[in-house]
């Protein structure tokens, strides 16, 4: 699966080239096992992958639990790509890495019973003209993650015009701070889109959100005929960081 996933995202590039120009985010979505210790996987992020993409050039990579105490507990990981290009060539180089692979044993070699997930979900996200990169956040406890579905892909194609158009820019102005945007390209909910917003505390969180909806711009698009029906449904997630993330 994985392996026809990469041939379609490479035949995206050969045939549209300002794609590969795109920064691309993998989200990673590790559900944990009730009776499993997460001890082996967080020593393997901390220790062996992040500080490996590291050395591969990879920056900020963010690494999350749910906040409050939901149930089965998860772990998400955002790593974020100059280009599909980059993904594969990082891909290679983390398998030619003897400090990865040397820091990785514990973890490659655990018994299944010592393994926190069965499988984990993995999503790839192509960023957009009107937020092209990440953005690492300062002084952020609370991040909030948020997925729009739409019903096919022109309705997606509406909802990312609207963004680029007129809704960063509210954002902004009402202090909701963008780290990352993008359309996905796969995933098990598409047609989709997927940010991340990082606040202070819940305060923050609240006063900003509560500036959205009376904003005149907001209040002005969401009457335009052409974003109709643009999305039809919300995926809503409150994380904190890790210790060890570096956004």
């Amino acid at each position: 699966m994985l392996k026809r996933l990469i041939l379609f995202l490479f035949g995206v590039l050969i045939f549209n080239p300002s794609f590969s120009q795109a920064e691309i985010y993998e989200l990673r979505v590790y559900e944990l096992d009730f009776f499993r210790p997460a001890e082996v996987l967080h020593t393997y992020l901390e220790k062996a992958l992040i500080p490996a993409l590291n050395r591969q050039g990879v920056e900020h990579i963010g690494a999350f639990e749910e906040a409050g105490e939901a149930l089965p507990k998860k772990i998400y990981l955002v790593v974020a790509y100059d280009n599909m290009g980059a993904y594969a060539t990082v891909t290679d180089g983390l398998r030619a890495d003897r400090g990865y692979l040397s820091a990785a044993k514990p973890y490659f070699e655990a018994p299944e019973d010592q393994i926190a997930y069965t499988r984990y979900e993995s999503s790839f996200i192509r960023s957009v003209t009107g937020f092209p990169a990440l953005e690492k956040p300062a002084d952020s406890e609370l991040f909030e993650l948020r997925i729009y579905e739409s019903r096919n892909e022109d309705a997606l194609r509406r909802k990312v015009k609207m963004f680029n158009d007129s809704e960063f820019q509210i954002f902004e102005e009402v202090g909701l701070p963008m780290v990352f945007f993008g359309e996905n390209i796969s995933g098990d909910q598409m047609p989709c889109l997927t940010y991340l917003l990082a606040f202070k505390d819940k305060a923050h969180h609240a006063e900003a959100w509560s500036e959205f909806g009376p904003h005149p711009e907001w209040q002005r698009i969401t009457k335009l005929e052409e974003y109709a029906d643009a999305m039809n449904d919300i995926t809503r997630v409150f994380l904190k960081p890790l210790p060890y993330s570096q956004l």
